[in-house]
């Protein structure tokens, strides 16, 4: 798919972070869109910096509130692609919504657990089931999913318990390169990729919270500034004596940090990846972090989970994946 003009694509996860951007790009390149997201605000919000970008004239761009770990509100989210783009078929899918959470199998919830694998894993699984029929029904079409760095490296450091979104992630990666052997066999004009970023700059952070917790409030609640102390303590620091704001404030600073500090831009990550699809890579690695990490667990497996390989590596990278 050399050309994305005219093509019609569905991105989950389009509010913020590399799908705002796949949505923004997609549109500037003459490509319909039709996104979803937990959130109308931030949606609203990609549709107006895709308008300030200038979209082409006849190009659509529309948002569907829909939660991708809920197959009843993907198949309303199709319904409305066909209603409201008057199409029985779509090209590209873009898998992409995603959180964080449930990092710990021992102290974290089961819910918050199965939050995080929901969306990241079942969104995936399920705008597959859902979109299948409507790309198949193209007469060509390209199925995109996020995996990250994360479906072959199941760590963010030796200090971070981190098994939901790395299961995950993994399960994304495994189905997608499989994915790969089933449609040459049963639908050879479709086409599967699987998307594995490093660090990008993106709201994950912040947006993860706000899932997990049901809120669109920025400020934690008493719960969880008193979930947060908790960590602070188990993890070595005397934090029973510090204010609650303190802690609202370190939490924020996380937050800024993953997005500004970043070592590359959700933009620049979605031209990468729109690239690798018109390339036809089945395997796009987004970032310098992410094709030094792939090669440094290949190298190395047996080492990968010892804290001296993330400290080698992080000197090597320059800069800090996780805690």
């Amino acid at each position: 798919m050399q050309d994305f003009t005219g093509k019609i694509a569905v991105i989950t996860g389009g509010g913020t972070g590399m799908g705002r951007e796949l949505a923004r790009q997609l549109v500037a390149q003459g490509c319909h869109v039709a996104m979803c997201d937990v959130s109308a605000a931030n949606m609203k919000e990609t549709i107006a910096l895709a308008t300030a970008d200038r979209i082409p004239q006849g190009v659509r761009i529309t948002a569907h509130l829909a939660d991708v770990s809920d197959e009843a509100q993907l198949q309303r989210f199709r319904q409305e692609i066909e209603d409201q783009h008057q199409t029985d078929h779509i090209h590209l899918l873009f898998n992409n919504a995603g959180i964080g959470g449930g990092g710990s199998m021992v102290t974290d919830s089961r819910a918050a657990w199965e939050r995080t694998f929901n969306v990241c894993w079942g969104g995936v699984y399920l705008g597959v089931r859902t979109f299948l029929e409507m790309l198949i029904a193209a007469p060509e079409a390209h199925i995109v999913n996020t995996s990250s760095v994360n479906g072959f490296w199941a760590s963010i450091g030796p200090n971070t318990s981190h098994t939901s979104y790395a299961a995950a992630k993994f399960a994304v990666k495994g189905f997608t390169e499989a994915l790969i052997t089933d449609l040459r066999l049963t639908a050879p004009h479709v086409k599967a990729s699987v998307v594995m970023p490093g660090h990008i700059g993106t709201s994950i952070v912040a947006n993860s919270r706000k899932v997990q917790v049901g809120t669109e409030a920025d400020a934690l609640n008493p719960e969880e500034i008193e979930v947060a102390r908790a960590r602070m303590v188990a993890a070595g620091v005397d934090a029973a004596q510090v204010p609650d704001a303190a802690i609202q404030a370190m939490m924020a600073e996380a937050a800024r940090r993953f997005l500004e500090d970043a070592p590359m831009t959700a933009a620049a990550a979605a031209t990468v990846i729109l690239d690798g699809v018109k390339a036809e890579r089945w395997r796009i690695l987004v970032g310098d972090d992410a094709h030094l990490l792939d090669e440094w667990v290949r190298k190395d497996p047996e080492a990968a989970y010892e804290p001296a390989f993330y400290e080698a590596f992080v000197k090597a990278a320059g800069w800090k994946l996780g805690g």
